[in-house]
């Protein structure tokens, strides 16, 4: 049923119609409360009726409004009135990219353009977890400014009687009608076409066809029919763009072939990674019209640790690549460190001119220092092993004091109160990950480790967040109505996104996930939050973002920047590093360590049950986003990459390796062949998947995992099938023993499926259960030394006899990480390390 002109719809009175198609008429409406013009999208009567219909329409409306940002369509309200069922949006002015492509081919420096806003749009909606699925010119808007707007966004496919198209599409005036899809099967993926499951890459490849078709002016895939359409997407390559008489860049074809892998592993990881190649192409100005290359993101060779070399770059980096002119004039930057060695922890006091910091330099312990500017030197402050978290407006220290692992990033200690002049501290709260001060120095808000759970108080005993994963950089607001923090999903692992509660426990992510965010603080005016973060891998760049998560590059450069305060001044206090991961270890009859490293960042090492292979994770640059999984054999062969993911375990067999999938969350595990075959997704349910292990029969998964809200606990996945069950109770991990019947944790016995325990006699506190000997009596316990050094025992569990299996001498004066593994029988193991440099500097001027 059409509406007459001066129909009214809650506060909006219809003006004409706009448009129609099988899914919906659209009208130009005017807004009579805000006294605006908008478009007002009805829903069809034949499915008005139809509550399901209605159901989804509603959700869909929502989930588009959820997706704020200027390169997606707005949504304004949704309603019903009388029988018709309406959804208001925002009203445009312009035309559609397929009435510009109707004209031919665009410029590239204009496809650049429209191709970067599309990529910003479909990048905000993978990070709220919705992918378009329709990318095509018909969805695709310009406006009068030259401002791209997606259309119809993320929206599910109904199977109702209006057939393919989503319950908000509107058709464009094609000559297309309900049910075919005419105009649309030429943008689908393989995937797509195939009828299999679609992720975030299906709109990466739909969004390459797009891109080949504005620079060429030519479809990429086309057919006499739509089956001979989809079979050139199975096992076509589109013609080259230069065909199309169009001067296209080398490397624009490269991006543009990037997107176009038929299988979606090769394709661009992600749409930011998309949009990365895509603003480097831009930013080279002139000599894109020149044909100029780019080097798209690849796999980096592995290049041995050294200081020294770490120095040099790092002084170049920061003297030269990051001073370089920003839009609003030249920052100046002053180094405030020069030692060799790491930065753990740094913030400015009141003035912005002095900086309190710990470090760990040469071969000495962890250190609390002040700098001020002016001067190359340090003051050494009188609290060992201390990491300052935060400093009050009238100077007194808040300290993490005597810092202890939970599980790799995840690290917590007493916090604590001390004056700056270097004063004995006063315990405040044991168990705390990170800390800020309130604005008016009465309290704090704190990341809190306890019953295995992470909470945020704000103030200390008022928890307003809770999570399983951890929380770090905990920051208030300059008026102290709410605090930031990095949200990390899981406990270990610095993946997370940016995130704000307030006072009443209201949170909201105000960015998308990142591989890697550390370094977090608010700007002097509070309105926006700076932060330091990496798209993949370890590579941080200064990003800053809005409460409500309008988000900016503030900076990017080569290499790794970790943000540590934002002065009441402005200035920036930053450190920048140079970090690598190595495996070291002995494999079967070595009788000395070696080094068995890949690539940038390698860590996870997992080895067979005969000592002969190693399998380990790339999780820096050179693994990608979604980090990638290697064998290699011990005595130094070359290594091979099985597929993304984190290794976790070899099968008993040693053909299969355990292998645990990030993205999308909840995290699930799979199974990589060592040798010829096809990856299989083991789990397919809603817990999040983190260790895992092969039972000693092969034949069970044993994996750490939580559903949602609940603790961590033990389960047990049948490779049969059948859903995973729980054998301990919340809070208990450890490892099963051969017979399935015991688990050992914490210097615990537990039965496997039951709640009752013992303790194991000879454990002492601050060992690692690491696993169960053959003989299903004793387990291998690891301790680590204050040197650096290990000792690795076999101990029995009835006795609590100890014999004494490796005395691991220490590399230099790094910690091992926490990552260990050895064979049943102990006659081979690998261990990982961290090495990092990092020198602090003080930055004014940056915007």
């Amino acid at each position: 049923m059409a509406l007459a002109p001066g129909t009214r719809l809650g506060s909006y009175e219809i003006a004409a119609s706009i448009g129609a198609g099988g899914m919906g008429e659209v009208y130009r409406a005017r807004d009579t409360k805000l006294n605006r013009d908008v478009a007002i999208k009805v829903l069809p009567e034949r499915l008005g009726a139809d509550a399901e219909a209605l159901s989804r329409f509603e959700r869909e409306a929502q989930a588009v409004a959820a997706l704020s940002h200027p390169n997606i369509l707005a949504m304004h309200d949704f309603g019903s009135q009388n029988g018709v069922t309406y959804a208001v949006m925002e009203l445009l002015d312009g035309e559609s990219l397929r009435a510009k492509l109707d004209q031919g081919a665009l410029p590239p420096r204009k496809a650049i353009d429209y191709a970067l806003q599309i990529v910003h749009g479909i990048a905000a909606a993978h990070q709220k977890g919705v992918v378009h699925r329709d990318l095509k010119p018909e969805n695709i808007f310009i406006t009068g400014e030259g401002r791209v707007k997606i259309l119809d966004f993320g929206l599910a496919k109904t199977t109702g009687p209006a057939g393919g198209g989503s319950m908000m599409q509107t058709r464009s005036g094609l000559g297309t009608s309900p049910g075919t899809v005419m105009g649309t099967v030429g943008y689908m993926s393989p995937e797509q076409v195939r009828g299999l499951p679609v992720d975030h890459r299906t709109d990466i490849f739909s969004f390459g066809v797009v891109f080949y078709e504005m620079l060429s002016g030519r479809r990429a895939f086309h057919g006499d029919s739509n089956v001979e359409t989809m079979n050139a997407i199975l096992k076509e390559d589109p013609p080259d763009l230069a065909v199309s008489g169009t001067q296209v860049p080398p490397a624009l074809d490269r991006i543009v072939r990037r997107c176009l892998e038929k299988n979606p592993a090769e394709r661009f990881h992600s749409a930011h990674d998309l949009g990365l190649a895509l603003e480097t192409l831009s930013a080279m100005g002139g000599s894109v019209a020149s044909g100029a290359a780019i080097a798209l993101p690849k796999r980096r060779t592995w290049l041995p640790f050294a200081a020294a070399v770490a120095v040099a770059v790092v002084a170049y980096a920061a003297g030269s690549y990051f001073s370089r002119p920003q839009a609003t004039g030249s920052p100046t930057y002053q180094r405030l460190t020069y030692r060799l060695g790491k930065i753990v922890t740094a913030r400015l006091t009141g003035d912005g001119k002095t900086a309190v910091y710990s470090a760990a330099f040469g071969d000495e312990p962890k250190k609390l220092y002040s700098t001020s500017e002016g001067g190359p030197d340090s003051l050494a402050l009188a609290y060992p092993n201390a990491d300052v978290a935060s400093v009050s407006r009238s100077g007194e220290l808040a300290l993490i004091l005597d810092r202890h692992t939970v599980r790799g990033y995840a690290q917590v200690g007493t916090l604590a109160r001390g004056s700056s002049t270097g004063n004995a501290a006063r315990a405040v709260l044991e168990d705390v990950q990170d800390a800020d001060w309130l604005p008016d120095g009465s309290g704090f808000a704190a990341a809190h480790y306890l019953d295995g759970r992470y909470r945020l108080e704000f103030p200390i005993g008022t928890p307003v967040y809770e999570t399983t994963g951890y929380i770090s950089d905990v920051r208030i607001s300059p008026d102290g109505s709410k605090v930031a923090f990095v949200d990390h999903l899981i406990q270990g692992d610095d993946r997370g996104s940016i995130a704000v509660v307030d006072r009443a426990g209201k949170k909201r992510a105000v960015s998308e996930d990142y591989s890697s965010a550390q370094g977090l603080a608010w700007a002097a005016d509070g309105r926006e939050i700076w932060y330091t973060a990496a798209d993949q891998g370890n590579a941080k760049a200064l990003f800053a973002t809005t409460v409500d998560g309008h988000s900016r590059v503030v900076v990017r450069v080569p290499g790794n920047v970790h943000l540590a305060d934002v002065g009441s001044d402005g200035s920036v206090l930053f450190w920048k590093e140079t970090t690598r991961s190595v495996v070291r270890g002995r494999g079967p009859g070595d009788t000395a360590d070696r080094e068995l490293s890949w690539l940038d960042y390698t860590t996870v090492p997992k080895l067979s049950n005969d000592g002969k292979w190693l399998a380990f994770t790339e999780e820096g640059d050179g693994g990608g986003v979604e980090y990638s999984v290697y064998v290699r054999s011990t005595d130094g062969g070359p290594a091979v990459r099985l597929g993304p993911g984190c290794g976790l375990w070899f099968s008993p067999d040693g053909k299969w390796v355990l292998s645990m999938r990030i993205n999308p969350a909840p995290s699930q595990l799979v199974l990589l062949p060592v040798g010829a075959g096809e990856a299989k997704q083991v789990t397919h349910d809603e817990l999040t998947h983190e260790l895992a292990a092969f039972t000693e029969d092969g034949k069970s998964i044993l994996f750490e995992g939580f559903a949602p809200g609940r603790p961590k606990r033990l389960y047990l996945q049948d490779l049969a099938g059948g859903a995973a069950r729980a054998i301990t109770p919340e809070g208990v991990l450890g490892a099963l023993s051969p017979d399935g019947k015991l688990v050992a944790f914490d210097g615990k016995l537990y039965e496997a499926g039951g709640t009752a325990s013992r303790p194991i006699p000879g454990f002492e506190a601050g060992q690692r259960i690491e696993r169960w000997a053959p003989d299903g009596k004793s387990v291998i316990v690891r301790s680590i030394l204050p040197s650096g050094g290990q000792h690795i025992y076999r101990l029995d569990t009835t006795t609590g006899a100890r014999t004494l299996l490796y005395d691991v001498p220490p590399v230099s004066t790094t910690l091992p990480g926490a990552w260990f593994t050895i064979t049943p029988d102990g006659s081979a193991y690998f261990t990982s390390y961290n090495f990092t440099q990092g020198d602090l500097f003080r930055a004014t001027g940056l915007r």
